[in-house]
């Protein structure tokens, strides 16, 4: 069961938890971009905020889909199940990101699984909901279909720079790729991962992750204190990968 409780961030005034969408500082959402008074009354008092803890799961792959998850606040995994019961990680989702959105539209099933990687607040609409404001409203539809869109180019490009790439060029783009996304803070990426879901998403082995980030701290390129990963010299490492023009989850 997911716990639904208050969550407050301590270094403000307004509460995390039921936060209204006019108010939130996610402009990338989806749903904060195509705000407007009329949505506001007419959907947005239905939607449910949920807090899950780290290391939580709030999709089951496989489960039926019900709707679709916005991050309000918080850092996620998306998984997916291949041969042998190996996890195979799809993508890191941070604040004002979907969740889910696989599984929308004709789909019944997630084909894909999520879990916090630290504590997390999450918006969810309903599938019903969600389908009344796309027919009702065709500037959110029209977005929601770029952004299908640019999520089919980067899954193409990324299958096909993981066919060319050699295990050590997969590793430094999947460290620049945290890197673009979160950013660095205190030196360190501000994600906490294990070797193994470095692993899981680079499409390689616990072991060949170590090897590399070995030779990469031996070469100055990173630093490494427990899972915590620094980046040194990002610009050695671009110039790794450059000559595949794309770098995986861009």
């Amino acid at each position: 069961m997911l716990a639904v409780k208050t969550f407050h961030d301590k270094s403000k005034k307004t509460p995390i938890y039921g936060m209204s969408c006019g108010v939130c500082e996610n402009y990338n959402c989806l749903i904060k971009r195509n705000l407007k008074p009329e949505i506001t009354s007419s959907f947005l008092d239905k939607k449910t905020e949920i807090k899950c803890k780290k290391g939580q799961q709030f999709i089951i792959e496989g489960a039926p889909v019900n709707g679709l998850f916005f991050v309000l606040r918080g850092k996620v995994k998306v998984f997916r199940t291949g041969i042998n019961g190996r996890e195979q990680i799809v993508r890191f989702a941070k604040s004002g990101e979907i969740i889910g959105h696989r599984g929308f539209g004709t789909e019944e099933y997630y084909s894909i699984g999520a879990i916090a990687l630290e504590d997390t607040v999450l918006c969810y609409f309903s599938k019903d909901v969600l389908q009344d404001m796309l027919l009702k409203y065709p500037e959110l539809t029209y977005d929601l279909m770029l952004f299908y869109a640019n999520e089919l180019n980067r899954s193409e490009s990324k299958v096909k720079s993981l066919s060319q790439m050699t295990v050590r060029e997969r590793v430094v783009d999947t460290l620049l790729y945290i890197n673009r996304k979160f950013n660095q803070k205190n030196n360190y990426l501000d994600l906490i991962l294990s070797r193994k879901e470095y692993a899981d998403f680079a499409g390689t082995t616990e072991e060949q992750v170590i090897r590399v980030f070995s030779l990469l701290k031996k070469e100055k390129l990173i630093v490494a204190n427990g899972k915590r990963i620094g980046i040194l010299n990002e610009r050695l490492l671009k110039q790794e990968i450059e000559e595949h023009h794309y770098f995986l989850g861009s």
